[in-house]
């Protein structure tokens, strides 16, 4: 057994999870330099350690002592005390400070800087404030140091035990022993499992009202991360008792202190959509507030103008005339109905002419010197309708401008007031709306209650707001449901175009479609330029038969690079789910080479050239465009759940990987942020929503029922633009469009739209 005291020079590995670390210490005794390796759970560069353990040799980096014990210690002598303050650990305190201040207190220095710290302004250089500034950053290290080996009793890593320092600082200890499930609700990272497991360490007990009342509030998380945004109180209560191991019925006495807490909100059904008559419906309060303050704003928006038919007529001719436009009735209808409204939707299915609806809608108010404004919830989906009607269009948050939280600053450097959601806050708001006086979004379908909440407070009443998706995709992915809601409230102005034009009605990945939304045949065996249907009876046949399409046949005739082909699948898992896919694609697709760079993170290999997906909103993640020399031309922040990129740079000095996004957008990651990523030769067709491809291809086998619906069909053969090949098994595929389940959403627009609307039909 080897003890060595010294000074920590580098740290050269630290693994922020389980604190393993690989560092240099210069041993005080002889001034040799020493690695040292082991589990620690803190230690900073300049801290002074005394160690003890068994010196081994490793076979490429020599001698090193690895760590069975070890102690933080502060510096005794004055050798040591200088060296310490003078390395850099504390701010402000350089080589020659650290020397004054040695020399005038000696051996009393950190008792000083403990118990007097204002005598260090005796100090020439250190002013009052600033002796004040280094004894707490002294303190603070040292509560840091306590609580760091505190919260590793609790199982609980380095990078979350710096986050619950900074959180609660010595309140922390409290915390941790009387309710742990706080931090479910004030950290990021920490759910309710994991404070759950904290508390059976601090032996709270299992039907504790701090506990119980933590699992419901992680059931109702649970819910919105499937699209709810309420549950009702009997299926809330079955699976809280599930997760807690409780009697449903002690979790009654809990509703009323959580709604008097403003956590939850209660409400009883107000309708037959809302699953019965006689059980209480309990929301988060965060999602009950959103969906009522949406249909508020919703009703102000709606409107209804005044301008004479004939007016409307006449200049509708004219542009028609113009740019040779022949709408049918159900679109002259929307353009009729955009001109008098203050709310529209405007919803059909593809090949109806929604696309030449938007684009007449615009020449119209453009026609009267309007100011409009377009947008779509994702890159993908803005940069569609931007091709499609020429006028620029935006992601909803960047029409909103984005902005991390912490970056958002006003002109007096305090944070401006403005519409936020977690991580992130838009600029734009009620006190600082949207300068348009028309504003048309595409692609409502994936626009989730949250984002639809901060677009409509930043749309002045007056200004109309016109919304365009097909309510047969699958809804968004967020919670709530809302342009069904909007829709089936029947208080607003909804135009559905359901006429296939004679163009479109030659496409039969458009025609297959419609065949598939409305549960009629489709003929796999009928030959066609664009809706393929390609027979194999294995997996592997199945992706043999996508490797060849995507390397020699399709991107000739669709006139793409093999990258931009998608296979989509409607799972994660299994012989064809997107996990086995990639690894195969990636190997076939982009083999490894010495000339591309990897880095391997969570099991999976990326490699530069790589075709890789966002899987999580990021927003303060930035981004840059840059010019063909590299310069900066643009930047921003947010990186959003679905976008998708490739790899172009693996730094491993830096640590840092390069991904190019849509619209030339550069973004870094840290190999830490890495887990954000995955690769994206194969996606679930939940996430090409809103995209379109060249070319698709989708496998066509058995799998879990509640996954192979109609709906998720429709939407995968509506991605494709040229051509849609779907590979594998006929069965699979009639299997799929005959099954027309899908899964209910709980979500309460629809009825809080009707409420709203009844209490001013019926004031009181």
């Amino acid at each position: 057994m080897a003890t060595i005291t010294g000074f920590i020079e580098k740290i050269k590995f630290r693994n922020e999870e389980n604190g393993y670390t690989i560092m240099t210490v210069t041993d005080q005794s002889d001034g040799d330099e020493v690695v040292m390796v082991g589990v620690l759970s803190y230690a900073a560069e300049g801290d002074m350690i005394q160690a003890s353990g068994h010196m081994t040799e490793h076979p490429v980096y020599g001698e090193q002592l690895q760590i069975e014990s070890y102690e933080l210690k502060n510096p005794e002598d004055a050798a040591s005390m200088e060296r310490y303050l003078g390395s850099g650990a504390i701010k402000g305190i350089g080589a020659a400070m650290a020397a004054r201040i040695v020399r005038r207190f000696k051996a009393d220095t950190f008792r000083i800087m403990e118990e007097e710290p204002e005598r260090l302004s005796e100090i020439k250089g250190i002013s009052e404030k600033m002796a004040m500034a280094i004894a707490e950053q002294v303190q603070d290290k040292k509560e840091m140091r306590q609580a760091m080996m505190f919260l590793q009793n609790y199982g609980i890593t380095l990078n979350l035990a710096a986050k619950i320092y900074q959180e609660y600082g010595p309140k922390l200890y409290g915390i941790i022993r009387e309710n742990p499930y706080r931090l479910a609700d004030d950290i990021p990272g920490v759910g309710f499992k994991m404070a759950d497991e904290i508390a059976q360490k601090s032996g709270i007990f299992t039907d504790s009202d701090y506990r119980v009342r933590a699992g419901i509030l992680y059931v109702l998380l649970q819910a919105s991360a499937n699209g709810h945004t309420y549950l009702p109180k009997s299926e809330l209560f079955r699976q809280a008792s599930e997760l807690l191991k409780v009697a449903p019925e002690t979790m009654d006495k809990h509703l009323m202190d959580m709604q008097i807490d403003r956590k939850l909100v209660v409400k009883m059904p107000v309708s037959s959509d809302e699953g019965g008559c006689s059980d209480p419906l309990v929301y988060s309060a965060h999602y009950y507030y959103l969906e009522l303050n949406a249909a508020r704003m919703l009703h102000d928006l709606n409107i209804r103008g005044d301008i004479p038919e004939t007016e409307i007529r006449d200049n509708l001719m004219k542009i028609q005339q113009k740019e040779n436009i022949h709408l049918d009735e159900l679109q002259e209808k929307a353009v009729f109905e955009a001109v008098n409204s203050g709310l529209l939707v405007i919803t059909g299915g593809p090949g109806t002419g929604k696309t030449t609806t938007i684009n007449t809608i615009i020449r119209y108010f453009e026609a009267e010197g309007m100011e409009i404004l377009l947008g779509a919830p994702t890159g993908r989906a803005a940069k569609r309708m931007t091709e499609a009607t020429g006028w620029e269009a935006r992601t909803i948050h960047r029409m909103l401008e984005l902005v991390p939280i912490g970056m958002a600053a006003s002109g007096n450097g305090s944070l401006s007031s403005s519409s936020s959601t977690a991580g992130m806050r838009f600029d734009r708001n009620e006190e600082n709306p949207l300068d348009a006086d028309v504003i048309i979004i595409d692609e409502m379908s994936m626009v989730d209650i949250s984002l639809m909440h901060s677009l409509l407070r930043a749309v002045n009443v007056g200004t109309r707001l016109i919304l365009v998706g097909d309510t047969d995709q699958l809804p968004s992915v967020g919670p709530g449901n809302v342009l069904k809601d909007i829709i089936n409230s029947g208080c607003f102005n909804v135009v559905k175009l359901t006429h296939i034009f004679r163009q479109a009605a030659q496409s039969d990945i458009i025609v297959n479609a419609h065949r598939i939304n409305e549960g009629e045949d489709v003929d796999l065996s009928r030959r066609s330029r664009d809706f393929l249907f390609i027979r194999r009876d294995h997996p592997d046949a199945v992706i043999s038969a996508a490797i060849t399409l995507i390397q020699k046949k399709l991107p000739g005739y669709v006139r793409a690079e093999p990258d931009e082909i998608q296979v989509m699948t409607p799972m994660r898992k299994g012989a064809l789910g997107v996990e086995r896919l990639n690894q195969i694609l990636q190997e076939h697709l982009n083999p490894p080479s010495p000339e591309k760079k990897e880095r391997e993170a969570g099991g999976i290999i990326y490699r530069t050239g790589d075709k890789v997906m966002q899987i999580r909103n990021n927003y303060q993640l930035e981004w840059e465009t840059r010019s063909s020399y590299g310069i900066p031309t643009d930047k921003g922040a947010g990186v959003f759940n679905g976008d998708m990129g490739i790899i172009r740079e693996i730094n491993e000095f830096a640590e840092i990987l390069t991904v190019e996004f849509d619209e030339g957008k550069m973004v870094e990651y840290s190999f830490k942020q890495l887990e954000e990523l995955e690769l994206a030769y194969a996606i679930t067709i939940h996430k090409s929503q809103g995209s379109e491809y060249p070319a698709v291809i989708i496998p066509m086998y058995s799998g879990p029922r509640m996954l192979m619906t109609r709906n998720l069909l429709y939407t995968a053969v509506t991605r494709a633009r040229s051509c849609v090949c779907l590979v594998g098994r006929p069965d699979a595929f009639y299997s799929m469009a005959s099954n027309s389940a899908e899964q209910e959403r709980c979500s309460g627009l629809k009825a809080r739209i009707e409420e709203i609307y009844k209490e001013v039909s019926c004031p009181e």
